[in-house]
């Protein structure tokens, strides 16, 4: 018996040190063969030599024998994303944006809960955000403007308490906004242009004390504007136009000199400005500009 379990160890560390070290795991390396396949990885822009070491593949990152990021931005991804996408589970980057990606969110994306920046954006994913996407708490950017996504926004969203940058626009989102949004105290963009969303603006966005970029524009809000946003003192660029506001008091109590933009259906109403105006914004816009080095590498 003893011999037998010396054997063993022996066997055992024979094992692990003929392992490479740093290698990625089996479930990680299949996962990232499973995106490739699924988003016809031999037609990318710059495609994966799969013959060659994964630290080596076009925008992916792998530290401690984990891949912790991949930033595929512009790439030319046509398909839909894998289940499987929910084993790298040490990912804290996941770029896909400007892409033809298409189908659902795969249920098991909520499994990503070292993610802190998920970039969907300018892609054609459809169906509901996962009500699950509170599971995600390391999340400080979660971009999926220009998508066909459908149903309410969840309340889960209000658990992501590390979040800086929400921007669901340009997509068919219905319903109300969340109270939870108010939870987001670190957020500093928030953008949910040309949606159809309704009801009226929670007053618990007033609690956003870092907000800097608000743009609610091209929905179905109704309802008073919340006098609560006379506490948004961070408040930068505001966009409230084409909705269905019937009273805009609430914009009284902003300290509007503070405002770089703004917009809204009130006409009688004359914000006073910094000197320096832009005339166009990140958020209604729904453009983003990526690093330069995403694009070429």
């Amino acid at each position: 018996m003893i011999r037998f379990v010396i054997f063993f160890f022996l066997l055992v560390t024979s094992l692990q040190a003929s392992e490479p070290k740093g290698q990625v795991t089996r479930a990680e390396k299949e996962a990232l063969l499973d995106l490739y396949n699924s988003t016809h990885g031999e037609q990318w822009k710059v495609t994966w030599d799969l013959n060659a070491p994964i630290e080596t593949w076009k925008g992916v990152q792998v530290k401690d024998g984990h891949v912790v990021g991949i930033t595929l931005f512009m790439n030319n991804l046509e398909g839909v994303l894998p289940e499987s996408i929910g084993k790298l589970k040490y990912l804290t980057e996941l770029n896909l944006a400007f892409n033809n990606i298409t189908g659902v969110l795969p249920k098991d994306i909520v499994k990503l809960e070292k993610v802190k920046v998920l970039r969907l954006e300018m892609n054609r994913i459809k169906g509901a955000l996962p009500e699950e996407v509170g599971q995600m708490k390391e999340l400080e950017t979660f971009s999926m403007f220009n998508n066909f996504l459908s149903g309410p926004i969840p309340e889960g969203f209000g658990s992501l308490t590390n979040l800086k940058e929400l921007n669901l626009s340009s997509n068919n989102l219905k319903g109300i906004i969340p109270k939870s949004i108010g939870n987001l105290t670190k957020l500093q963009a928030l953008g949910l242009f040309e949606n159809n969303l309704e009801g009226e603006i929670p007053s618990e966005i007033g609690k956003l004390g870092e907000l800097k970029e608000l743009v609610l524009a091209n929905n179905q809000l109704g309802g008073e504007i919340p006098q609560e946003f006379g506490q948004l003192a961070s408040l930068q660029i505001l966009q409230l136009q084409n909705n269905r506001f019937n009273s805009f008091t609430g914009l009284q109590h902003m300290n509007t000199r503070e405002l770089l933009v703004f917009d809204s259906d009130d006409k009688s109403f004359d914000p006073k400005f910094k000197e320096i105006q832009f005339e166009r914004t990140r958020m209604a816009d729904t453009k983003f500009e990526d690093d330069e080095n995403d694009e070429n590498e």
